[in-house]
């Protein structure tokens, strides 16, 4: 079958669908997808950019721009650790879009031999992301429902089930579907202070957080701290995540990267085969709860979504933001 072209693929992200069935079914040219090494230039169509940036030494970094441009990755050949910067403003909400080209950035980095941990940040001020796109689930259309939910299934397995090490950091804003990618990372670094909050918050919209959505908290902080923090919808202060074990550690703001790559070399110390096989071993029951039910989760959560009193408190949030602050 013949490979994609880059304005096609650039389609295809846009009109979402199974992630899977679209890299097995369409193979992608080296220049809409790769991260493979090539003299300095971006893609002939303008589609997708494609750009080698010469680095200290012997080495290059690697960088990517996903087509509607709100996923940036970067791979540093030398080291093996990519950075996953997502870059869709104001809050980086997670809509199909959104997801469909952060998921295909996910599985290349994941199939890249060369990528041995992945930092995952953000680059817009003030936020890691504010989650789920409530626009998808507020009077949607029920196909795009069921595959905007798809592919937050799939977003969650690429990250829980990663072969790579993985770091979150967090120099912003993490409620909802932000806290689920931190929680399902190796491990999580927050700017402190009181400035920012993270949490598992879906019981104030009104929605009921999935069992994985649980099941990852409940791995990360235990029985009480989920029950408590899920049922109240609770958003926490850096200090309090960190003391319930939702996040690892804290630093001031301007240091979140830095931290990140200096905690990432541990991990790398680590041979990758061992570390790979006991994250396996640790999560894999998780992950299969899942896979075991995907399409049964996904009508569960379209038949739940679409209820009159989901959609009500959804409509009650959405006139609420309107509403001017006094």
């Amino acid at each position: 079958m013949a490979a994609w072209k880059c304005c096609k693929l650039k389609a295809a992200w846009q009109y979402g669908g199974s992630l899977l069935s679209r890299v097995i079914a369409s193979p992608v040219t080296p220049t809409s997808l790769s991260l493979k090494s090539s003299s300095s230039s971006s893609a002939a169509c303008g589609c997708h950019k494609h750009v080698i940036y010469p680095s200290s030494g012997t080495h290059r970094a690697m960088s990517s721009t996903s087509p509607n441009g709100v996923i940036d990755v970067s791979l540093d050949s030398k080291t093996g650790v990519a950075t996953l910067t997502m870059n869709k403003k104001p809050v980086n909400s997670m809509n199909l879009e959104f997801l469909t080209e952060l998921n295909i950035a996910l599985e290349k980095l994941e199939n890249d031999a060369s990528c041995r941990g992945l930092i995952v940040t953000s680059g817009v001020s003030n936020i890691f992301s504010a989650g789920l796109d409530i626009l998808e689930m507020y009077q949607p259309k029920v196909e795009r429902l069921r595959e905007f939910w798809r592919n937050v299934q799939e977003m969650w397995l690429l990250t829980y089930g990663s072969r790579l090490a993985t770091i979150a950091a967090i120099s912003g804003h993490s409620p909802a579907g932000g806290c689920l990618i931190s929680l399902s990372c190796d491990y999580r670094i927050m700017a402190e202070g009181p400035k920012y909050t993270i949490g598992l918050n879906e019981t104030k919209l009104g929605i009921v957080a999935p069992f994985w959505f649980k099941d990852t908290m409940l791995n990360t902080v235990g029985q009480r701290h989920t029950e408590y923090g899920l049922q109240l919808g609770k958003l926490y202060s850096a200090e309090e995540a960190l003391k319930i074990g939702l996040v690892d550690q804290l630093v001031p703001e301007t240091d979140v990267m830095a931290t990140a790559h200096k905690e990432m070399s541990k991990w790398l110390k680590i041979p990758d085969m061992a570390r790979e096989l006991t994250k396996t071993s640790i999560r894999k029951s998780t992950i299969e709860k899942l896979t075991a039910r995907r399409q049964d989760d996904i009508e569960y959560f379209a038949t739940m979504i679409t209820k009159d009193a989901m959609q009500n408190a959804m409509k009650m949030y959405l006139e609420n933001l309107k509403k001017p602050k006094g």
